[in-house]
């Protein structure tokens, strides 16, 4: 099985469901408040792989539910800066295992990356029911 570092909201009702779902199937979860790791564009860039920018946000995050931020509109460098001075736009969660870094949590994807031993839950752990993002494993970036 494998060990995962898992960057959460503390808080978010689906990162807990998630990492419940991860440590049943047998994962070692360390948890870690996104909100509280010093981010930098070089730190980040790698879990989001080649997912379009505005794939990379929370699109539950304050500033772009109220029109302050439209991710569709920026480009990586100001993305990354944007991200580093307010990790509340980073879409959850942010994993890292095995040498690949991911962000969000595709069912699909972790279940072919890490393996979830068939509990998949019959719904949706990634979306808030305010949003609704893509898909988002990547392997990390050299």
């Amino acid at each position: 099985m494998a060990s995962v570092v898992f960057y959460e909201k503390p808080g978010c009702a689906n990162n807990t469901r998630q990492k419940t779902l991860l440590a049943a199937a047998g994962h070692s979860v360390w948890a870690r408040n996104l909100l509280a790791e010093v981010w930098t564009p070089e730190r980040l860039r790698p879990f989001f792989g080649d997912l379009p920018v505005a794939q990379w946000f929370n699109p539950s995050a304050p500033r772009i539910k109220s029109g302050e931020i439209d991710p569709a509109r920026l480009g990586e460098d100001e993305a990354l800066l944007e991200m580093e001075k307010d990790p509340l736009l980073i879409r959850r969660p942010l994993m890292e295992s095995e040498g690949r870094r991911c962000v969000g949590f595709d069912l699909i994807e972790v279940d072919a990356w890490l393996g979830l031993e068939s509990l998949l839950p019959q719904r949706d752990l990634e979306t808030c029911t305010r949003a609704r993002p893509g898909p988002s494993c990547r392997e990390a970036l050299p």
